[in-house]
């Protein structure tokens, strides 16, 4: 496993933690109540500014219980938080259940995850080679 560090900037109840030793996510927390209303989305604040490393990404998740419970998720999940990003982290939760949904102060509403990264350096060619797949897409290999 690697550590590395995370420069971060908020309020010591926000700081982000794991629900259990060994889990890849960090809780976010709302810093302020906010009413995401039925079948609509709304913007969260978390309080939580970081600096990562170059070569990191912050990835931000739902939570299954939110999902599970509430219909609750993350809008653009997974959410990116770039290295070179230095502004409050936001989440966009969705509510897909027909009742307004009410997040309060240090209510946890999404996880973090980090990841290293690779760049990619786009080499142009005229046609890719074959694979056993081919151009097979969206439900070529069935259900079962």
């Amino acid at each position: 496993m690697t550590v590395f560090e995370v420069l971060i900037d908020c309020e010591p109840e926000l700081l982000p933690t794991k629900g259990n030793p060994g889990d890849a996510g960090y809780d976010l927390r709302a810093n302020v109540p906010t009413v995401v209303p039925a079948r609509a989305h709304a913007i969260v604040h978390t309080g939580v500014k970081i600096a990562l490393p170059s070569g990191y990404v912050g990835l931000v998740h739902p939570r299954s219980g939110l999902a599970a419970k509430h219909g609750i998720t993350v809008l653009n999940a997974p959410g990116t938080v770039d290295a070179g990003y230095r502004g409050e982290i936001m989440v966009t939760l969705v509510n897909h259940s027909d009742l307004d949904f009410v997040v309060e102060r240090l209510d946890r509403i999404a996880q973090i995850v980090f990841q290293k990264f690779e760049d990619a350096n786009f080499v142009e060619v005229s046609e890719l080679p074959g694979s056993h797949r081919g151009n097979q897409g969206f439900g070529s290999t069935g259900v079962k």
